[in-house]
């Protein structure tokens, strides 16, 4: 009798790999299944408490009325912030305030409420004690909906064991529980769905558990919910660091700060991407930059201006990166020699930034990293500059064909970019001498050949957030660029004339703030760092 053949190891081995699998999902099932059951057993149990039966501690929670939340008075009270609870205040008693993230009840006598604030979260203990905890207090506690707002007093205590659903380290023993305002008990996005990272649904699909993806559409719907998740506290703080580090360094330099009109007669940036509007009868636009008025202060004899305000654009870009509405951080200066000078700000502008924001923004990076993982900024100290034509032969180098006298493509931006990383191990660096006939008409050219321009761009991990160039000054000259460009020159009569009364060499530069977060954060989409996004799709909410 012939024996049977043996059967091939990797057979046996693949047998065994979707058995393990097999058995991880089932594992994963039945831990879903027990927690379910533990909850459901919990809620009983607390349900099981009657309110009808008077209680003594009741004045100690319940629903606050309206009446007492319209400025009736003032008590004195304090609240501690919950980012500020820490082992310091041991056995004190404090009072907080912030939303109930999640209640879990355990059986009837214990229940435990995740207090959050600003990012901030602390695990809050109600225990039924006599002359303390009754409960119909626990009853209350679990009845709360999530998101709801409340207010929390009680003693802070240090437990032995880490804490790992909340950022601080101790627990608040609750002895009062009002709430201030409730959440509708069904909300269209949970805060827990928000926060998770593409790995943390990637590795539950592995184990056989499917968690809740929520996309960006639906999260842009429902932004108030969205914008309380850890990852959108720490972008919108870093946004504020950057627009503060902006503005103080400037102010540092010299700069003063001004305010020009977003309603325009003519377009400042030439080209159909204008929003247009009527202007009691008169046919004006959205500024598409502070471009004009800006040189309009340096011929007002400022100086040095910067501005920080909204920029419209009417192109249909359906890209990550492009918006509708952003918010323009936009610098202008006298020149005395070259117009490197306005680089080297640039220069010491964005290397001081990164830096604070290196020094400053710790938690919030790192809140951002968690769900939105991304490698530290590489820059130099002092920042590289390359020419144009020298950023056409790195990339002619390494295969990619340009047109030396045309604008790189976001395909070729990024490509040079990684050449850049790769050979001077710097993610941002300065690209200058552009191609006069991709700027605007206010940009000079270079002295040595008319076809370049004194002008830069700046790049982060390869995408552009920065245009700058030295200005037309002399008007008889603009007019001609203007014309060339097909922009009416009638429309920007006023500008053009404020350089007939005697102007200055000038040039300066425009960046995005929302852009400059996006790609120090390493986000993939621009409206990730647009508080409430404007592109050609979306005008709500």
């Amino acid at each position: 009798m012939e024996s049977q053949p043996p059967q091939p190891q990797h057979e046996e081995q693949s047998e065994g790999s979707q058995s393990k699998k097999a058995s991880k999902k089932e594992a994963a099932k039945l831990e879903k299944l027990r927690r379910r059951q533990e909850a459901a057993s919990a809620a009983a149990g607390v349900a099981g408490v009657s309110i009808d039966t008077p209680d003594p501690l009741a004045a100690n929670y319940g629903d606050v009325p309206l009446e007492d939340l319209q400025s009736k008075a003032v008590t004195g009270r304090k609240w501690t912030e919950i980012g500020s609870l820490s082992e310091e205040l041991k056995d004190q008693s404090v009072l907080i305030r912030g939303r109930a993230q999640t209640i879990r009840a355990v059986g009837k006598k214990i229940a435990f409420i995740v207090v959050r604030e600003k990012g901030f979260t602390v695990q809050c203990v109600l225990t039924v004690a006599p002359d303390l905890v009754s409960g119909q207090m626990v009853k209350f506690a679990n009845s709360l909906s999530r998101e709801s707002f409340i207010d929390i007093e009680g003693i802070v205590s240090v437990p032995g064991v880490a804490i790992k659903g909340a950022t601080q380290q101790v627990e608040v023993q609750v002895r009062k529980l009002y709430c201030i305002n409730k959440a509708m008990p069904t909300l269209p996005i949970m805060i827990e769905d928000a926060s998770r990272s593409e790995i943390e649904i990637e590795n539950a699909l592995k184990a056989g558990e499917q968690l809740v993806r929520v996309n960006q559409d639906t999260r842009l719907n429902f932004r108030i919910l969205d914008l309380r998740t850890p990852a959108n506290q720490g972008i919108f703080r870093v946004q504020c660091q950057v627009e503060n580090i902006f503005r103080q360094f400037l102010l540092s330099e010299g700069f003063v700060g001004i305010h020009t009109p977003k309603l325009i007669a003519g377009s400042s940036e030439g080209g159909s991407a204008v929003f247009r509007l009527d202007y009691k009868g008169t046919p004006a636009c959205l500024a598409q930059s502070p471009q004009l008025h800006k040189q309009m202060a340096i011929c007002g004899d400022f100086g040095r201006v910067f501005e920080i305000g909204p920029v419209f654009r009417a192109e249909d870009s359906f890209t990550h990166r492009h918006l509708c509405e952003f918010t323009g951080l936009d610098v202008e200066m006298e020149i005395k020699e070259h117009y490197s000078e306005v680089m080297d700000i640039v220069d010491r502008l964005f290397v001081s930034m990164f830096d604070s924001l290196n020094e400053r923004c710790q938690k919030e990076l790192e809140a951002i990293g968690k769900q939105y993982p991304f490698m530290p900024l590489k820059y130099l100290r002092n920042t590289l500059k390359l020419t144009f034509q020298e950023g056409v032969q790195m990339l002619k180098e390494a295969g990619v064909e340009v047109d030396p006298l045309g604008d790189l493509n976001t395909e070729s931006e990024r490509t040079l970019g990684q050449l850049v990383l790769e050979k001077y191990g710097t993610e941002f660096y300065m690209l200058h001498r552009y191609p006069l006939a991709v700027r605007p008409f206010y940009t000079m050219p270079c002295p040595d050949d008319q076809s370049y321009s004194n002008s830069f761009d700046v790049f982060i991990r390869g995408e552009e957030i920065i245009s700058g160039a030295q200005r037309v000054h002399v008007p008889e000259f603009l007019e001609t660029r203007a014309q060339s460009l097909g922009i009416d020159v009638k429309t920007i009569s006023t500008y053009i004339d404020s350089f007939r009364y005697g102007a200055p060499p000038h040039g300066g530069f425009g960046v995005g703030l929302e852009r400059v977060v996006m790609l120090f954060c390493g986000l993939n989409n621009i409206r990730k760092t647009s508080l409430f996004p404007r592109d050609p799709q979306r005008i709500t909410p």
